[in-house]
């Protein structure tokens, strides 16, 4: 790959019900991790989660849209005019608002070289077609 690359963001395949578009792997980043989602108007779907085990901090940059960002149970009010960071210990979870949500979001370790994880690469399977047979009751879960 050459040392740039220009790519549309609607360019970029998406998995997760086309929520999740591997854009690292599609720019050939590999110094930090970097992932655009596109989240459907009020959906409650984005998982809580915290990055307790790998360290990872987040930061994250809403591209258009808006809504809420809950941190630790508060919930913050984020638009295109917001940057927000999240520290590797604390839960986090999207509320996109009525108009949907397009997020970018930048993550690494502190002090540590980046290792990309396996889903966040273009070749690795959809971990949707998990949640979607877990949802069916014909999978072997999440």
């Amino acid at each position: 790959m050459s040392n740039y690359r220009v790519l549309p963001i609607d360019d970029i395949p998406a998995v997760v019900f086309g929520s999740f578009k591997r854009a690292r792997a599609a720019l050939g980043v590999e110094s930090f991790g970097m992932q655009v989602m596109d989240l459907p108007p009020n959906s409650p779907h984005h998982p809580r989660h915290d990055h307790r085990i790998d360290g990872q901090e987040e930061v994250y940059v809403v591209l258009r849209g808006g809504g809420e960002i809950e941190i630790e149970g508060t919930r913050h009010s984020i638009t295109p005019e917001t940057l927000v960071r999240v520290g590797p210990t604390l839960s986090r979870k999207l509320w996109p608002g009525q108009d949907g949500m397009r997020v970018l979001v930048l993550g690494g370790v502190p002090g540590s070289a980046y290792a990309a994880p396996e889903v966040t690469r273009l070749d690795a399977p959809d971990p949707g077609m998990d949640i979607s047979a877990e949802m069916t009751g014909s999978g072997r879960g999440l």
